[in-house]
């Protein structure tokens, strides 16, 4: 088995390997490029700035491999992995997008290896339309001026911590190794409408409300109706404001994952996981879910400051809602029964970090971010006929500290030092009095 040091050795030569593997940038309408020119980037802009010429395939990738060392502990005796310095699982996506029309493009991502899907998995598809020439309609060319729809089974847009999230090999956006502790994304199927103009942006949204498709003809499921408005104006290329709060829905569902949606897994491997814990049945180290999937109405307010070099950004998050168990819809398993519908559970979510970029052209980085999670969880006595609930208000806290250097816009090395602590579980749980803390290097790389 390699030394520490010989490991790292070995990671760095790895990164340089991979920046010899560079492929260019395509010329694409209306799109987020992978690269460093996609950071701070949320929804795409309503400005035309390329010609139409053509269809047009771009093939595109992203990869990322960590070094981790980190170490966990708890109060309740339950034996945790037996955690140790090493390099967790590769991770890579590839990413296909295609010019088909004037203002159309279809995009396409596939997880390629991921710490929760090792097989490759499409993570989803959509067709995005800035533009409807192909109506020859001059009235609905100038009402689209300012419209964008996007159609398909898709990452959902709400709040906008999505949008600086590591997902499977894309870590290039995200200046930390995690997301939030609750973690808001999801993949499912439906279509969201863009209004944009002077700053102002207001989107509509209906999707399936569920992580994959289904013909099931239960009355258990509806959609999930969610939205977004907000404000996101540069003053100056010093100064830039922005301001969205989002809000979504829903009443029931088979297999609701707003909270639950990755499929790629934690940045933080193994950490206060189980001894037997295995790569895909243990993927989400660090991570919450709440485990709403009926009854939920959530709500997330989120600002992003930009002066000069230093970069504010903040989630404050609010949410309710429960299981089809405790709905009173759904038996706890094979010798369970019904129970009586419980009320609903609560969750709030704070998330706050300062990014400051410097050198000649910002590719060096350092930044903190604190995020801290109180939220009502159901534990389960499953040994009677009818399964009994136990609510129980916790508390996580997580403070990381972050640097990173671009070496070139395609290529990151960014490191990671994180404290995480959990309060208030049940003694006997494995996250009671738990801490883990420790270094998380990664080298990245998006085209």
């Amino acid at each position: 088995m390699l030394s520490g040091t010989k490991q790292f050795t070995a990671f760095l030569l790895f990164l340089f390997f991979l920046q010899s593997a560079v492929a260019q940038r395509g010329d694409i309408q209306y799109f987020r490029p992978y690269d460093k020119l996609g950071i701070n980037i949320f929804e795409t802009s309503k400005n035309d700035t390329l010609t139409y010429d053509g269809l047009k395939l771009r093939l595109g990738a992203n990869f990322t491999q960590g070094f981790q060392a980190l170490t966990h502990n708890n109060s309740s005796g339950v034996p945790l992995y037996n955690l140790g310095n090493g390099f967790p699982l590769a991770q890579a996506n590839l990413n296909i997008d295609v010019q088909v029309a004037d203002g159309i493009r279809v995009g396409l991502v596939s997880y390629m290896s991921s710490h929760h899907h090792n097989e490759f998995w499409v993570k989803g598809g959509y067709v995005q339309v800035d533009k409807v020439a192909f109506l020859n309609s001059d009235l609905l060319d100038k009402i689209w001026k300012n419209l964008t729809l996007k159609v398909g089974h898709m990452e959902i847009n709400y709040g906008d911590a999505h949008f600086r999230r590591s997902d499977g090999g894309n870590t290039l956006w995200n200046p930390f190794m995690e997301n939030n502790i609750i973690d808001a994304f999801t993949t499912e199927i439906g279509g969201e409408l863009y209004w944009q103009k002077k700053g102002f942006i207001l989107m509509a949204g209906m999707t399936n409300g569920e992580i994959q498709g289904s013909v099931e003809g239960s009355g258990n499921r509806s959609p999930s109706l969610y939205g977004k408005a907000g404000y996101d104006k540069a003053f100056s290329s010093l100064i830039r404001i922005r301001l969205t709060g989002s809000v979504l829905t829903k009443a029931s569902s088979l297999n609701g994952t707003l909270f639950s949606g990755d499929r790629t897994g934690s940045n933080y491997q193994y950490a206060m996981e189980p001894a037997a814990a295995t790569l895909s049945g243990n993927a989400f180290g660090g991570r919450v879910n709440p485990g709403f999937s009926d009854n939920v109405t959530t709500f997330v307010l989120n600002p992003f400051v930009k002066l000069s070099n230093l970069e504010l950004f903040g989630t404050f998050e609010f949410a309710q809602g429960s299981t089809a168990i405790e709905n009173g819809k759904k038996t706890f398993n094979a010798t369970t029964s019904l129970i009586n519908q419980q009320p609903n559970r609560q969750f709030s979510q704070f998330a706050g970090d300062a990014v400051y970029r410097f050198g000649g052209i910002r590719q060096f980085y350092v930044g903190a971010r604190y995020n801290l999670v109180n939220a009502q969880l159901a534990f389960w006595n499953a040994s009677k006929p009818e399964a009994v609930r136990t609510v129980q208000e916790v508390s996580i806290d997580r403070t990381a500290f972050a640097a990173g250097w671009f070496m070139t816009p395609n290529v990151l090395l960014k490191g990671e030092y994180v404290i995480q602590n959990y309060r208030n579980y049940p003694g006997d749980n494995i996250l009671a009095g738990g801490n883990f803390n420790g270094f998380v290097f990664q080298g990245s790389i998006g085209f």
